[in-house]
């Protein structure tokens, strides 16, 4: 029986250094798609590849059961029609090389909401890597908490740096933080599996929080103790990136793309995922503990 082969783009960023040794472990024949593979040091095969690139992705894609799509541009102003024009791109190449299965990591909120431009985004995305017609496996989260994730690093940042914080209203709104190691599991879970194919399914951690009591948990976790936060009515996204790109090495446009999101409650409504992946999801305290412990 032949060995599944599965593509990972964004094999070096935040989620695919970590998913690609997991995959490899399970048994699968795995290719780590970079821009530049010559200096690909990690495990799995290296395979040239640029999402802008119809060529290159066919040569990546070729022999490809399974892709897991991890790729985004939110360091880009224009990222919202570099993304939309990348994933249609994928998605065609990948049907033209008789690919299986897209797994792709997106982001919850519900789609009658007022979606800001980066949630928009990833909705955007999932559509157009089904357009070539291969069935996408969408995995939908909010927060993902590691060392190295652009959420986890502002939290940390500004936890450790502040003394006091002052802080906008958005603080107030719900979300779900997952934990990067849940992350990797589900994606591991879905690769491959009938019963996630052309589905779309949500996945967070076993705490509904907002954004004031993941800092102040976090603060816990990496002080000690609690910090001062006073909350201020009017703090624009504009103003709070500058703030942030200030107090952490996150550059501005990053941060705006994801504070503008964050007025937006994003929180786990359907469960289905529960029966294709069982599994405990670890609490955000531990995941916190254990993205300190790797920064």
């Amino acid at each position: 029986m032949r060995v599944p082969t599965v593509l990972v783009t964004g094999a070096t960023g935040f989620v695919g250094r970590r998913l690609v040794p997991v995959l490899l472990d399970r048994g699968l024949a795995v290719r780590a798609m970079t821009r530049r593979p010559e200096k690909y040091d990690g495990p799995g095969e290296p395979v040239g590849g640029d999402v802008h690139d119809a060529a290159s992705l066919t040569q990546a894609l070729t022999g490809v059961d399974v892709a897991v799509y991890l790729v985004h541009s939110l360091d880009d102003k224009d990222f919202e029609r570099k993304d939309a024009e990348a994933a249609q791109t994928f998605g065609r190449v990948a049907a033209e090389c008789g690919v299986r299965q897209i797994v792709y990591l997106g982001g919850l909120g519900e789609d009658d909401d007022d979606l800001s431009p980066h949630l928009r985004s990833r909705r955007e995305v999932e559509g157009k890597l089904a357009e070539g017609g291969v069935p996408v496996t969408v995995l939908r989260a909010a927060i993902v908490v590691g060392a190295g994730g652009i959420s986890w690093e502002i939290t940390r940042q500004l936890v450790k740096n502040l003394p006091a914080m002052v802080v906008p209203k958005w603080v107030s709104t719900k979300t779900q933080p997952i934990a990067i190691d849940d992350v990797v599991r589900y994606l591991d879970g879905v690769i491959d599996n009938d019963a996630a194919a052309g589905r779309v399914l949500e996945i967070g951690g076993p705490e509904q929080l907002t954004y004031l009591e993941m800092m102040q948990q976090a603060a816990e976790v990496i002080l000690g103790r609690r910090l001062p936060i006073v909350k201020v009515p009017v703090l624009t996204p504009s103003l709070s990136s500058h703030w942030i790109a200030f107090v952490t090495d996150v550059d501005t446009t990053t941060a705006k793309n994801l504070i503008d999101s964050m007025s937006t409650e994003v929180i786990v409504s359907d469960h289905a995922i529960d029966e294709i992946v069982p599994g405990r999801p670890i609490a955000y305290q531990e995941s916190v503990r254990r993205a300190l412990e790797e920064s």
